[in-house]
């Protein structure tokens, strides 16, 4: 995996991934660009988000929609590295089977989701939920 970080101007940076995406990023006061941790704690929960929305997916349950609600949480000092993440994956569909959804919030935690599995490794603790709404 490569990338580049290219400083624009005050704190502001554009990142480049290899994959050809980019993204700016902001580190001050004028909040215009997520900020290097959000983007860590947004990766994690899109990653998982893949795993658990492939899963549903691959076991044939028919999803509307997947959100994950996250929670960071950093110490009040510097540095300020995660100390804990929440993550909630609110799923959506029709017919959806709990112990489906159960299973796939799982497999992304133990097995699949390699942002939370390291986070998870380093010392940060990972708490997983999920709410199942199905539409009639």
């Amino acid at each position: 995996m490569q990338g580049r970080v290219t400083w624009v101007d005050g704190l502001t940076f554009v990142g480049e991934a290899g994959s050809g995406n980019s993204v700016v990023m902001e580190g001050g006061r004028k909040n215009n660009g997520i900020r290097p941790m959000e983007m860590i704690l947004l990766g994690v929960g899109g990653c998982a988000s893949y795993d658990v929305v492939s899963i549903l997916q691959k076991a044939r349950q028919d999803v509307f929609s997947c959100h994950c609600e996250l929670n960071g949480e950093r110490p009040d000092a510097t540095p300020a590295p995660f100390t804990r993440i929440e993550m909630e994956f609110v799923v959506r569909g029709r017919g959806l089977k709990e112990a489906q959804v159960a299973r796939a919030v799982e497999l992304s935690a133990d097995k699949y989701c390699s942002a939370s599995i390291m986070l998870r490794n380093a010392g940060v603790e990972i708490a997983h939920s999920y709410r199942v709404e199905n539409a009639e």
